[in-house]
């Protein structure tokens, strides 16, 4: 007679190596992931080579792991030591690394022992906005043997990995974000309209006039009088994401007759924020921008804005692209990396060269000259977000991947 008792089943832990677990549009992807995983499937730990901020509360689940190694600036060979040491006491099933800031771990975690080993590639540093650099490309190839399987977010990331760094199909997967339609929807219209949306109750066939109290209640008291266009964005005030570009835009924009109902609302820190205040009080915009740093509050937020712009000189997937699409608003944005996948020209926004004040400044007048196209994009942006970018699907393609590695039911 076997007096032993049953083995409890505990799914397969994925180890996931970041830089830092901060506000960031990666740093988003993750968290959505695990929140929408099935928790019966797999276990998750975060590692992040230097540290964590409260960020960290918006994970759902009470059973992952969060992980600091305190990285110092620069070069710190130690750090892999301790990751070492963490990945040998926790046994994960799969390492999954994020980006070039990661792409090291690889070999820590080879010489771990961790059989399964994941890469993704998210977006690109502002030194190597395309990958071009050959230090960069030297280490993605060194590492390459190293990978089981790449996970690509934009077509662009795709073609690059195969091209010029020599990762054969075999090992190639491209797994867009995704995004809540749920919590990221356009402004209600009233309940006796006809359609309720599943988790919410609300009509959402198209953005409809905003009510007074729903805008005037995200935004600053009187600052979006009846009949202004608010022009927003939501990203981190860094180099990389090129927010003087819009400014600059602005401040043109408003310069052209007819254009005095124009607002601007940028949501978000970083290093450049000081600057851009300074650079709108120069021209006498105060009482017309609003920078009011970080925020918890997006979704409403993004439900006070007309048009939504993303300036950036280089993106993977851009997840505040995908939230403006659910919100239904009409995006423009650069011409760059994975935002031609997301951004239909002329039929969800408008696609614009990276840097160009005056080709953004002309883009935001035509919308301001035409509220029934811009209304037009905001509903087919909604549509496209719901039928190409769910959450489902995302969850369903890393899933794939991982269960092609450790061979899990599905």
């Amino acid at each position: 007679m076997n007096d032993q008792p049953p083995r409890v089943y505990r799914p397969p832990l994925v180890a996931h190596i970041i830089h830092r677990l901060d506000v960031g549009g990666m740093e988003n992807g993750l968290v959505n992931l695990i929140n929408h995983m099935p928790p019966q499937r797999y276990r998750h730990a975060i590692i992040c080579m230097t540290d964590y901020t409260d960020f960290a509360e918006r994970i759902q689940r009470d059973d992952v792991s969060l992980h600091a190694l305190n990285k110092r600036e620069g070069k710190d060979l130690a750090v892999h030591g301790r990751l070492w040491r963490l990945l040998r006491e926790l046994r994960p099933d799969i390492v999954h690394t994020r980006n070039m800031a990661t792409l090291e771990s690889q070999v820590t975690a080879a010489l771990a022992g961790v059989r399964h080993r994941v890469h993704g590639e998210h977006g690109w540093d502002m030194g190597d906005l395309d990958g071009s650099r050959i230090k960069t490309q030297r280490l993605r190839r060194l590492v390459r043997p190293l990978v089981g399987q790449y996970i690509a977010l934009s077509r662009h990331q795709l073609g690059y990995l195969q091209d010029a760094i020599g990762v054969p199909a075999s090992r190639l997967n491209h797994v867009c974000n995704g995004v809540n339609t749920g919590r990221f929807r356009p402004v209600a219209l009233p309940y006796d309209s006809g359609v309720r949306e599943a988790d919410g109750g609300f009509d959402i066939r198209g953005r409809g006039p905003l009510p007074r109290g729903g805008r005037d209640a995200a935004l600053p008291e009187g600052f979006a009088p009846e009949g202004a266009t608010v022009i927003g964005a939501v990203m981190r005030m860094q180099a990389v994401k090129a927010p003087e570009v819009l400014v600059e835009a602005f401040i043109q924009l408003c310069q052209r007759p007819g254009h005095e109902g124009a607002r601007l609302v940028m949501i978000g820190d970083g290093p450049k924020l000081a600057g851009l205040r300074e650079r709108l009080e120069q021209a006498g915009l105060t009482d017309r921008a609003w920078l009011p740093g970080a925020r918890d509050d997006v979704p409403d937020l993004m439900r006070a804005m007309d048009l939504f712009v993303v300036p950036s000189l280089a993106e993977g997937i851009c997840n505040t692209i995908l939230e403006a699409m659910a919100t239904g608003l009409p995006v423009t944005a650069t011409h760059v990396g994975g935002n031609p996948d997301l951004v239909e020209e002329g039929h969800t926004g408008r696609l614009i060269p990276a840097g160009d004040v005056g080709a953004l400044t002309d883009a935001l007048a035509g919308y301001l000259a035409s509220p029934e196209t811009a209304a037009a994009h905001g509903t087919n942006a909604r549509a496209r977000a719901e039928a190409s970018f769910s959450m489902d699907a995302m969850v369903r393609g890393y899933l794939d991947i991982y269960d092609g590695l450790v061979g899990s039911a599905r």
